[in-house]
């Protein structure tokens, strides 16, 4: 999956640093990362090659011994810079969108990235209170924000979610998102509510998708997955009742049941969906 980037390691403990010259630096336009890319060889610029821009940087995390960093141009340089155009450009490099990662070849720089983006995101939505409305501050002891006027801290935020293998014997339950960029076949799948517990989740989210009823839950394996912000638990059960289904329209396209014959997928090492899928198909359960 894509979080499997051994023999690389990711050490994600925070640290009060600032970069020095062969740092990466993480630089996004709203859904766009800026990046040499190729197809093949995945590369961030270098706190070397920004020397000329005014950013205020935070450490994000390392990977072995090379260190990553999230850039942000200053004040004045956006007040120069058309709102709808990225501030800060480098020859050789270019914006891409950042479902490139889902793909890049680079697995530990692929993960560096999306993972970089998660944190931008958090960044980007907290630059003020929700309590009194001024300007967080970066804490300088943990990855925190805060706000000097009332005190409020905010953590990154992490969404837990399910993704659910529904299992009738030698089918399982295969749907495909509606309004969606992503078109293949997935699993159901859904975000854990207040008040409710994972497995609870399990049960609601098939109901609510496809109307069927699920028994026998069971855990399977967890995930990160920063392109939705969420940490995702995978689940199997076994149909409980009736297998007609009863389509959520506003969720999914489409849904069947798909013996592990008529799969038409294949492992793409990156996302817990396909794995789950994959462990189905190979009649591993």
């Amino acid at each position: 999956m894509i979080q499997d980037i051994y023999p690389h390691a990711y050490h994600n403990e925070y640290h009060d640093l600032q970069p020095q010259e062969n740092d990466f630096i993480l630089i996004f336009h709203k859904n766009k990362a800026l990046v040499r890319y190729n197809g093949e060889k995945l590369r961030y610029p270098t706190f070397n090659e920004l020397k000329g821009f005014e950013c205020a940087y935070h450490y994000l995390f390392s990977i072995d011994e090379y260190k990553y960093f999230l850039a942000y141009p200053s004040e004045q340089l956006l007040k120069n810079t058309d709102q709808g155009t990225p501030s800060i450009l480098l020859s050789g490099y270019r914006y891409e969108d950042v479902r490139i990662f889902r793909s890049a070849p680079s697995k530990h720089n692929a993960f560096a990235g999306i993972t970089a983006h998660h944190l931008f995101s958090w960044y980007q939505s907290n630059q003020f209170c929700g309590c009194c409305g001024q300007r967080m501050v970066p804490d300088h002891n943990e990855r925190m924000l805060y706000c000097p006027s009332c005190h409020n801290m905010v953590y990154p935020k992490i969404s837990p979610a399910v993704i659910v293998g529904v299992l009738n014997g030698n089918k399982i339950l295969m749907s495909k998102y509606a309004g969606r960029p992503y078109t293949n076949y997935a699993l159901i799948a859904g975000f854990t509510e207040i008040g409710e517990c994972a497995e609870q989740t399990v049960a609601r989210e098939v109901m609510e998708e496809v109307g069927i009823k699920v028994k026998n839950i069971r855990y399977y394996k967890s995930q990160p997955w920063a392109f939705s912000g969420s940490l995702l638990m995978g689940f199997f059960c076994d149909l409980d009742g009736s297998d007609k289904i009863t389509l959520d329209t506003s969720e999914l396209a489409e849904a069947g049941w798909f013996s592990r014959e008529e799969i038409p997928l294949e492992d793409d090492h990156i996302s817990l969906t396909r794995e789950m899928i994959m462990q189905f198909k190979r009649g591993n359960v």
